[in-house]
């Protein structure tokens, strides 16, 4: 059931972090793959992780999806290369933290988009395309941050909490075409990106550890199961959910 021979997968922001552990368990699974992420050094360095003998060669593709112009190039780059799209995992995103009162307006619109705007310009693109296939698989990347308030993270929550209303309204769209649209909210992954943000709050090392029944930080390779089940056919009667990997964080008091 979770088997992927055959189909394609778009990744964004997949060239490093949790985006190359998924892909690389789609990759494992048999899909073929693409990947989005704006520096060629880790593009390159991602194809050659990606690699599988006998499969086809991962392509690597120097985009912004946040520009929807960059978004229909992109598109069309998978259809040219593989000839449609199957599997479509939005991983693209960044943040910046600072109390509320001390971002600027582009700030936050620059936060907004690219958590937010870039998840729906890619879907809204791949639509056609898995329609042309007979359906399809969309997996959006939330966070705890969509359900639980941060202080210094105001427009990173407010667009991931966004990631899971669209995720909803796209599956309760595209189910009659056979489009499953999920959306994964990690927890306290170990990437660069909270490496950034142990730096900038003195004590979340403690605060997540004695939270996290799990007891640790996630790995970035924690979310390749829960990944490879939202893209596979094990997953077809699943839509519309917003699954949590966190180590028990969110149901901790």
């Amino acid at each position: 059931m979770m088997n992927l021979e055959g189909k394609v997968a778009l990744v964004t922001g997949g060239n490093g972090g949790i985006g190359l552990a998924m892909a690389s368990a789609l990759a494992d699974a048999g899909a073929t793959l693409a990947i989005v992420g704006r520096s060629p050094d880790k593009n390159a360095a991602a194809v050659a992780a990606l690699a599988r003998p006998g499969a086809p060669e991962p392509v690597a593709i120097v985009g912004d999806m946040t520009d929807e112009e960059s978004v229909a190039e992109t598109l069309a780059e998978v259809v040219r290369r593989f000839g449609g799209l199957d599997i479509l995992l939005n991983n693209a995103g960044s943040n910046d933290r600072k109390l509320p009162q001390d971002y600027s307006l582009a700030e936050w619109n620059r936060l907004i988009s690219s958590n937010l705007t870039s998840a729906f310009l890619v879907s809204q693109a791949a639509y056609p395309l898995m329609v042309a296939r007979g359906g399809g698989k969309i997996v959006n990347i939330g966070s705890l941050m969509s359900v639980f308030g941060s202080p210094k993270s105001a427009p990173y929550a407010a667009a991931k909490g966004g990631v899971v209303q669209l995720t909803k309204s796209l599956a309760t769209a595209w189910a009659g075409d056979n489009i499953q649209v999920n959306a994964l909210l990690p927890g306290w992954i170990d990437t660069d990106m909270t490496v950034m943000a142990r730096e900038q709050v003195s004590d979340l090392n403690e605060r997540v550890l004695s939270r996290t029944p799990a007891g640790r930080w996630g790995r970035p390779e924690d979310l390749a199961g829960a990944a490879l089940f939202l893209c596979s056919g094990a997953s077809d009667f699943v839509t519309g959910i917003g699954l949590p990997v966190d180590g028990g964080y969110s149901c901790s008091a």
